[in-house]
């Protein structure tokens, strides 16, 4: 007996170290967009931002117009620092980030302005809907779901939003990386 029960954990160990995902060995199917539980992240440190924050190791890195993002198939994290006078307020967030947002943001449909609590600091959290950006092969546009966070310190605002598709699974992802942004000085 002691034999079989070495074996079958070898069989089941040789099948993970074969490169099987998780998912396709327990029959698990996540919906386009699902960041996978076991995505490793690595720190990243923008440019003269005065914070560093986990991002997902292996995706594309952009910089344009000051705004850092970090890309991988339908998900995206965008890292922006602005000067700001004082920290953000649900109701100033309301007033003035909103009716930018559906200016500047194509199919914007709003959500929710809260706050909350990060490792960081408190902070503004936005949640919206918005169109993509083309698919850079076939030019389509799908429905994202969009949340977006507003610290700050010492007049500075980290401003960190996050983007994948509506009804993908990113919650725990999302955590991770609002929770790992830290200010450096």
């Amino acid at each position: 007996m002691r034999g079989r029960s070495a074996l079958a954990v070898f069989v089941v160990s040789g099948v993970a170290a074969a490169g099987v995902p998780a998912s396709a060995v327990a029959g698990e199917t996540n919906p386009a967009g699902d960041i996978p539980d076991n995505q490793a992240y690595v720190l990243y440190s923008p440019p003269r931002a005065g914070y560093s924050v986990k991002v997902p190791e292996g995706w594309a890195r952009t910089i344009t117009a000051g705004t850092v993002s970090f890309t991988d198939k339908l998900n995206t994290v965008d890292l922006t620092t602005v000067s700001a006078k004082a920290a953000p307020t649900v109701a100033g967030v309301r007033r003035r980030v909103l009716p930018k947002l559906a200016r500047t943001r194509r199919g914007f449909k709003a959500g929710t302005v809260t706050r909350v609590t990060r490792h960081a600091g408190p902070a503004v959290r936005i949640t919206f809907r918005a169109r993509s950006r083309p698919d850079p092969v076939t030019g389509k546009r799908r429905t994202d779901a969009v949340e977006q966070y507003l610290f700050f310190h010492r007049g500075r605002q980290a401003v960190v939003t996050l983007s994948g598709p509506q009804g993908a699974d990113n919650v725990d992802p999302w955590r991770i990386i609002t929770d790992s942004l830290r200010w450096t000085r």
